[in-house]
C-alpha cells in the first residue's frame, strides 16, 4: 500500500515497487458514472434519476453553501472470507513492500474465514484520486460483522448514499431569453427577461444491493426560485429573484410580469458583462427509493442550476440642436 498518499496502491503497482505485471481484479460492475444522472459509482452502488423534465439543456447541480463536499471515499461490500483471501493471493503475489507485509497481516488473520460478515473496501468517487481520502492505507479493507458495534465513520450508510446521490444530478439550466439579444442591449433601455418553460421536482436515488447488503438513497430538489444577474454594478436593479410557484403539475414565474426587467446604465465598452440566471432548489433526502419517504436529517444543502452569457451594451450617441 502506498503511504501518505490519497490512492490506493495495489499489488503489481510500480508506486510500490512491485511486479509492473500483476493487477488487481476486475470488481464486478465497475464503471466511471460518477458525473453522469445514471450509471455506476464505486463497485456496486447504482445511480438512477428521474426525467429532469423542462426539455432543455441540463447542469449537474451545485451546492449553495460553497464549504459542502460530497464524500471523497467510503468502504462498501466485497468479498466473502473465501473471496477475500484470494483476493489478496491474487492481487499481492510478488508484491515488494509495503504491500506484501499487509497481505501478510491478512494472512495471519485468516481472512476471518469461518465469521459471519463480509470484507467492505474502500472506493473512491473520483479515480483520479485528486483528495485524500481519511482511510489509512493500513486499512484499506476492514471486517464488518452482521452485528457493527462500532461501525467505522467511512462506512457505507444511507447518508453517505444520500450525499453521492445529491452531488451526480442533473439539474434543468434557467430556461432564459433576452429581449433584446444579448449582443444587442443599449444602455438605458430595459432588457426584458424571459423565462420559457416550467419545471417538476428532480429526484436522484443512489442504490446497494450485494452480497445481502441492501440500502438506498433518494434526494428530491424541488424549484423554489429564480435569481437574475445583471453582471455589474452599473445596472438597475443589479439582481432581482422570482419566486417559482406550483401551478397544475409544474414550477413556474411569469417574469415578464414580475416588474424586474433590467436597465444597463453604462456601456460594456469592448468588452462583456457576465449575464447570470440560477435556479434554487431546496434538496431533501429519503432513506429509501421512494421519493415520497419522510425527510430525513442531517438536511443537504440547496442545489444550484446556472446558466451564463456574455453580453454587450452599446451606447447610442445622439446630437441635440
Amino acid at each position: 500500500m502506498a503511504l501518505g498518499t490519497g490512492y490506493p496502491a495495489h499489488a503489481g503497482d510500480p508506486r510500490v515497487g512491485g511486479d509492473e505485471g500483476g493487477t488487481q481484479p476486475e470488481e464486478p460492475g465497475t464503471d466511471e458514472g460518477a458525473t453522469s444522472g445514471n450509471g455506476t459509482i464505486g463497485a456496486n452502488i447504482r445511480i438512477s434519476q428521474s426525467n429532469p423534465g423542462s426539455g432543455g439543456p441540463t447542469t449537474t447541480a451545485t451546492s449553495s453553501n460553497a464549504n459542502w463536499k460530497p464524500p471523497v471515499c467510503w468502504y462498501e461490500p466485497m468479498y466473502t472470507p473465501e473471496e477475500y483471501e484470494e483476493f489478496i493471493k491474487s492481487a499481492y503475489t510478488t508484491a515488494a513492500e509495503p504491500a506484501a507485509s499487509y497481505a501478510r497481516k491478512r494472512d495471519k488473520a485468516n481472512y476471518n474465514k469461518g465469521d459471519k460478515g463480509l470484507w467492505w473496501q474502500v472506493k473512491f468517487r473520483d479515480d483520479t484520486y485528486s483528495e485524500a481520502c481519511p482511510v489509512t492505507t493500513d486499512n484499506w479493507e476492514t471486517w464488518v460483522p452482521p452485528a457493527d458495534p462500532q461501525p467505522d465513520p467511512n462506512k457505507l450508510t444511507p447518508e453517505i448514499l444520500s450525499e453521492l446521490a445529491f452531488n451526480s444530478t442533473e439539474l434543468p439550466a434557467p430556461p432564459v431569453e433576452l429581449s433584446p439579444r444579448a449582443d444587442r442591449l443599449i444602455v438605458n433601455l430595459g432588457t426584458r427577461v424571459k423565462f420559457r418553460g416550467d419545471f417538476d421536482r428532480v429526484w436522484t436515488t443512489a442504490s446497494i444491493n450485494y452480497k445481502g447488503v441492501q440500502m438506498a438513497a433518494t434526494t428530491v430538489a424541488t424549484p423554489v426560485a429564480l435569481k437574475v444577474e445583471a453582471g455589474t454594478d452599473d445596472a438597475d436593479p443589479q439582481t432581482c429573484t422570482y419566486d417559482l410557484v406550483k401551478g397544475k403539475n409544474r414550477y413556474t414565474v411569469d417574469s415578464e410580469d414580475a416588474g424586474c426587467n433590467v436597465a444597463y446604465r453604462r456601456s460594456s465598452g469592448d468588452g462583456t458583462y457576465p449575464f447570470k440566471a440560477s435556479i434554487t432548489w431546496k434538496v431533501t433526502w429519503t432513506d429509501s427509493a421512494d421519493p415520497d419517504g419522510p425527510p430525513r436529517q442531517p438536511a443537504l444543502p440547496d442545489g444550484l442550476s446556472t446558466y451564463e452569457e456574455n453580453v454587450t451594451v452599446k451606447e447610442i450617441q445622439s446630437v441635440n440642436r
